[in-house]
């Protein structure tokens, strides 16, 4: 019995390399998995959008980068594959859009926003410095002052 079994053993591993030219790979080609990576980390999650779609796990996300798996295997160039991304998406999809009028508010926006914040400060700033160059009570001013002080004074002796 045990014979047997080692005999047909020997016979699958003896005839197993025949068959391996027909058995699907089971792991993709290294270079085309880190092609892949590098595409998903260069690309924006739409749904998350602060994340890429190597990162999220958005349905989206999934998605495209099973579009990028399936346009490499079909033999698509790098630059190709983002293009294609790009028409489909629009450039917010780029974690990196290119400069031009239809972006130009992602790239200005950040600058745009300290300009305007360090006017804001420089005004509240400059409005509590007014504030703070106080004139010097009139007569009838003081006179007003000590007049309610006296007030408040008898009535916590009278308290």
């Amino acid at each position: 019995m045990r014979l047997a079994a080692l005999l047909a053993a020997a016979a699958v591993a003896l005839a197993a390399p025949g068959f391996a030219k027909d058995a699907p790979p089971t792991e993709r080609d290294p270079i085309e998995q880190a092609r892949s990576v590098k595409l998903a980390n260069e690309l924006r999650c739409l749904v998350c959008q602060n994340q890429s779609i190597a990162e999220s796990n958005a349905e989206l996300a999934v998605d495209l980068r099973r579009q990028i798996d399936e346009q490499i295997g079909a033999g698509k160039s790098d630059r190709e594959i983002v293009d294609f991304m790009v028409a489909r998406y629009g450039d917010f999809v780029l974690y990196r859009p290119p400069l031009k009028a239809t972006t130009l508010l992602l790239w200005g926006g950040p600058l745009l926003l300290l300009a305007i914040g360090t006017l804001v400060g420089w005004r509240v700033l400059r409005g509590r410095q007014a504030k703070t160059d106080e004139r010097p009570l009139t007569d009838e001013e003081r006179g007003e002052a000590e007049r309610l002080l006296a007030a408040a004074r008898a009535n916590r002796e009278g308290a």
